[in-house]
This record gives structure tokens, sequence and C-alpha cells, in this order.
């Protein structure tokens, strides 16, 4: 058993990334760093990435011991999570997520990045509940559910820290379809293969830009404003 909190494996012209630290996988520098060596790798060998959690775990939101160890910590581990999350959303590959849990702050922001959104069902919450918890909703969090959520779910799922079961994620589009935990894997790995098989890498690149870089270049031009006094109530 790995050590790390991310893992990587490519399976056929799938790039798999497992996040998994044991716990409620916190999305940390560490963990934060290996998924784009994971991406990294997807760009030079893959057609398509699925990005799995823990069972029972998706993502439960960014690493608390970071978050409350003052202003400059907590700044710049959601500026890396910004990133990230841009990179995903912006990358030129179809991601597909597997989420096999709670996906809370983060772990919601991560599943508005991703294409397609495969779910677990089960007694789970999904959900930006950042305004509930001490946070402010950064501009990226916001510009992902702007792009992602329905029209009618976006108030409360945004201003309001509304969060969802599963099939109610579907509702307000963070999941775009709900399966039972044992065929979540299988059915997340074959919509990715099928994305690998049908579509034209350059095509696809090519259209990314065109939908989503706009959105990508005004998230990070006010990056650093928007984030440089982020910090969390006390």
């Amino acid at each position: 058993m790995s050590d790390l909190p991310v893992l990587v494996d490519l399976e056929g012209d799938v790039l798999a990334i497992r996040l998994d630290d044991g716990k409620v996988n916190a999305l940390s520098h560490q963990s934060i760093e290996l998924v784009h060596a994971g991406l990294d790798r997807a760009e030079a060998e893959a057609k398509a990435v699925a990005i799995f959690g823990r069972p029972g775990k998706f993502c439960a939101g960014f690493d608390l011991s970071v978050m409350k160890a003052g202003q400059e910590a907590s700044s710049a581990l959601v500026k890396e999570g910004a990133r990230l999350s841009m990179r995903i959303f912006g990358l030129p590959l179809p991601t597909i997520a597997g989420c096999t849990g709670h996906a809370l702050a983060a772990g919601a922001i991560l599943l508005n990045a991703c294409d397609v959104r495969i779910g677990t069902a089960g007694d789970f919450k999904l959900g930006k509940n950042e305004v509930s918890i001490g946070m402010p909703l950064p501009i990226f969090a916001v510009e992902l559910a702007r792009e992602r959520l329905t029209k009618r779910a976006f108030p409360a799922a945004t201003g309001l820290a509304q969060v969802y079961s599963p099939d109610d994620a579907v509702s307000a589009g963070y999941l775009d379809q709900v399966v039972e935990a044992d065929n979540l894997e299988a059915e997340v790995m074959a919509v990715a293969q099928a994305y690998a098989d049908t579509l034209s890498r350059s095509g696809f690149a090519k259209t990314r830009t065109t939908v989503r870089q706009a959105t990508i270049d005004h998230v990070l031009a006010t990056l650093d404003a928007d984030l440089g006094d982020f910090s969390v109530d006390s």
C-alpha cells in the first residue's frame, strides 16, 4: 500500500487518478502536486482522465489544518486549488469524475471542473458549503458553479451553501448520473474509454479552448486580488 494520498495508473487509454489519504480526502499541497503530476502524465500518454475518491469520500474540501493556520497559509492553499481546478476545467482531454461519496467545498468544485460526473448512490452530501463554515466563496468556485450548475440551483448552491443528496445533485448539476457503488468504477472507466475511442484529440482541445478559455483567463487574472486576503472566520 502506498503512503501517497494520490495514486495514478494508466489503464488502456485512460489515466486514472485516485484520491485516497486514508481519511476524508482533504486537498493538501501534496495531493494537489500529485494530481498535477498525474495530469502531466495524462497529457503525454492518455486520451482521457478518470478521477476517483476513496469509498465514501470523494473529497471533503481543503486541508483544515492548513486553512486554520492563518491567512497566508489558507490563501496559498486555496490559490493552488484554484489553479488545479482551472487546469482540469481546461484540460485538452475529457475528464470523468467517479464521485465515491461525500463531495463538499473543494470536492464539489472538482466535480464542477470535470466533464462527466458519475456519483455513488447512498447517504452522501455534495455541495459548496463554504459560506456555512466561515469561508467566502472565491471567484473560481462561483464561475465553475455558473458554468456547470443549473440556473435554478445556482443561487442556493453558492450564496446559501445548499448541500444535496446524490439524486438531488443530478438535478442541481453537480452530477450527471448516479449508480450503485459496486458499479461505479466500471461505469466511469467505460465512459472514459468510450470518449478516448471516439473523440478527435485535436478537435476536442481546440473546442475546449473556444468554450472555456475566457472563463479560465478571467479566474486566473483575478486570482491574486480575490484570494490575497482569503481567510477562515474563527
